[in-house]
């Protein structure tokens, strides 16, 4: 089994595509994709005239992408955000490959993104096919002990049926609440999107889509990461100076440095 196979981790060229020394170019592409968006272009042709401009590698391009949104987005996710104490007695409906995959590579010590909307995002994510890593079972257990701790009555995860393996993932994750004593369930869907974005319950996840639509939605892969990956290299994308960040939200790390303390 390949490296790639074994952990969710960083890119060989993620070195130089991610270090201190591109981390302003990266920063001025997001700021430019965002003033886009806030005037209303299209994000695929918005993305492609900065990514060209910038001159920017295919990973640094899908990073500027995931990190961007507009400020009106930004301001409707920050005022749909639910901070830990609102987690107590709740369901918790966890988006399962976005959530999971994104504290894999902080594990791994692959890249994790943060974008201009607080939410950490990796630079890879699934698309047809999904491989357990070595980082899954520890990923799992850090994000069932978090719950737990903020007194999370259940954990509904929703994963993509047309995934390859979500079949063999679901499993996974039954055995490991079993063994723990959680109460998690877990749907395999043509679309989870679609359910999380009219659910009544808080939602977790960093997907654009979902967070533009759903009533509540906790940053629960940011915390998980936080408190339990000190091996992730923390790439902070956003706006510099002139944002003011939710205060849950207000990781202090250095550029392209690790986690390396509670939130």
């Amino acid at each position: 089994m390949s490296r790639a196979l074994r952990h969710r981790g960083a890119d060989p060229e993620d070195e130089v595509s991610f270090g201190a020394s591109r981390l302003p170019t990266l920063r001025q592409a997001v700021r430019d994709l965002c003033w886009l968006l806030d005037h209303g272009y299209g994000i695929a042709s918005s993305a492609e005239l900065v990514g060209d401009r910038y001159h920017l590698t295919r990973r640094q391009r899908i990073a500027v992408t995931r990190c961007a949104c507009s400020n009106e987005a930004g301001m409707r996710r920050e005022a749909r955000q639910v901070s830990p104490e609102h987690l107590r007695g709740q369901e918790l409906w966890l988006d399962g490959f976005n959530v999971l995959t994104a504290i894999e590579t902080a594990l791994a010590g692959g890249v994790v993104l943060i974008g201009r909307d607080g939410c950490c995002r990796d630079v890879a994510g699934v698309y047809s096919h999904y491989h357990k890593v070595q980082e899954t079972l520890p990923a799992l257990k850090a994000i069932g002990l978090y719950a737990a701790d903020c007194g999370v009555v259940r954990c509904r995860w929703w994963l993509d049926s047309p995934v390859d393996n979500s079949g063999r993932l679901k499993r996974i994750i039954l055995q490991v609440a079993l063994d723990a004593g959680w109460d998690w369930q877990v749907e395999l869907v043509p679309n989870p999107d679609r359910v999380l974005a009219t659910a009544p319950e808080i939602v977790s996840s960093a997907d654009h889509a979902i967070l533009d639509r759903c009533q509540r939605w906790f940053n629960l892969s940011w915390r998980v990461i936080a408190l339990c990956a000190p091996r992730a290299r923390i790439v902070d994308l956003r706006e510099r100076g002139g944002e003011t960040l939710p205060a849950q939200q207000s990781l202090v790390v250095s550029d392209a440095s690790k986690v390396v303390g509670r939130a």
